[in-house]
């Protein structure tokens, strides 16, 4: 019987997992299954030139994996039970198999990769869910640029968010859109995490777009038409752009699964939940450790390099191979300032700025060439490099399902 391998979420950490995993396990041994609600890999990281009226180049599943045995369901994950090891998920048409009376399916795993990811983060501030706009996902995305569309000019774009989002949003909107007034308003002060070339450059950018900069700006109320900050004032916006983090996919911490307070599943330096054995989590969706034993952000520059790890220490695992032992780190921090400028800032491995900054058109490059690395990378889940498929072993595929987790 083959082991029954699931991927919840096809986002760069889980469709990189699932295509890995195929590269090391034999096609027989194992059965692969990705689900997904969408047949296309999304780019996340490009969704600010989505909403600002670019389009992307189409990446579907269909051809991705084609060849590889990675078998694709188009569904939406509704419910995971650890202890009875079942997904339950609606098929993407809203159609289910099993009970087709409710719509559901329950599928079977030996082995659950969970990579759900995050949304945008409301941060409980009254207004933005019914006034705010939002780009963590492509739905998000173009709605949002189904509105900037129906601007006319003068009228004023907000971004609420100083982090890298919001500066690659702002940016992006104000380079496509100059007759909007476009408008940042940061809880501290603008970039106030890079060195000091970093600031200084994204204050030259900011200036030379035109975007007005509302700094230690905390807002605590978006209305249809202003956002209201904790200082008193009032900022006009025809259109609120709410950009202050991610929170996590909530199926997680409605599970048995160790979770963190925010829904995060904690995990070991294999990606291996220290409650459940037979559950790996990847990405936004799981709580990992980085340099200095401080928790990894949320982000592709983490994410990926954990898939990698879970993928490989789940065929070590299955197969009698050596366990993977390949500390994450941090190299620099990418931002796109439009399509003609970007800031590279490079870190410390725990994510610190340095004084060594890239700016200009060359980092406008480099960060673009990330950007395709990483979609490639998505399908390129070994980076090109050759692999031999191993055999699993069936007595360690029976101990991983039974195993638990030291304590």
């Amino acid at each position: 019987m083959q082991h029954r391998i699931i991927v919840l979420g096809a986002g760069y950490t889980g469709a990189s997992a699932a295509g890995r995993l195929a590269k090391r396990l034999r096609r027989e041994d194992v059965a692969i299954t990705l689900v997904n609600a969408e047949p296309d890999f999304v780019e996340r990281v490009r969704m600010h030139q989505l909403a600002a009226g670019q389009d992307l180049k189409p990446r579907p599943f269909s051809e991705m994996f084609a060849g590889t045995g990675v078998e694709l369901r188009l569904a939406k994950v509704t419910g995971v039970d650890v202890d009875r090891k079942t997904v339950t998920v609606v098929d993407a048409n809203g159609a289910g198999l099993i009970a087709p009376e409710s719509g559901a399916e329950e599928l079977a795993y030996d082995t659950l990769v969970y990579a759900l990811g995050s949304g945008w983060n409301a941060q409980g501030v009254p207004g933005t869910a019914e006034h705010a706009y939002e780009i963590a996902g492509r739905p998000g995305a173009l709605r949002l640029r189904e509105r900037l569309a129906r601007l006319d000019a003068g009228q004023t774009v907000v971004v609420v968010g100083g982090g890298l989002t919001g500066l690659e949003a702002a940016t992006e909107i104000a380079e496509a859109r100059p007759d909007l007034d476009v408008a940042l308003a940061a809880r501290g002060g603008l970039g106030d995490w890079l060195s000091p070339k970093g600031r200084e450059h994204l204050r030259k950018v900011f200036g030379k777009l035109g975007i007005t900069v509302h700094e230690h700006a905390a807002v605590t109320r978006v209305e249809a038409d202003r956002v209201a900050t904790a200082d008193g004032r009032a900022i006009p916006a025809a259109v609120t752009v709410w950009t202050t983090g991610f929170a996590v996919h909530p199926i997680a911490k409605a599970t048995a699964l160790e979770v963190t307070g925010t829904g995060q599943i904690v995990v070991d330096g294999t990606m291996r939940s220290v409650s459940h054995p037979d559950v790996y989590a990847v990405g936004d969706a799981a709580m990992v450790m980085g340099p200095g034993d401080k928790p990894l952000r949320m982000s592709c520059a983490s994410g990926t390099p954990a898939a990698w790890q879970a993928a490989d220490a789940i065929a070590a695992r299955l197969t009698g191979g050596k366990l993977p032992n390949v500390p994450i780190r941090y190299f620099n921090q990418c931002v796109s300032l439009g399509r003609k400028e970007g800031l590279i800032q490079y870190v410390t491995a725990d994510d610190r700025a340095v004084q060594a900054v890239l700016t200009g058109r060359l980092a406008a490059v480099y960060k673009e060439l990330v950007c395709k690395g990483a979609a490639w990378g998505v399908a390129n889940p070994t980076l090109g490099l050759p692999t031999r498929r191993r055999r699993v072993t069936r007595e360690r595929a029976a101990a991983g399902s039974a195993v638990k987790a030291p304590a």
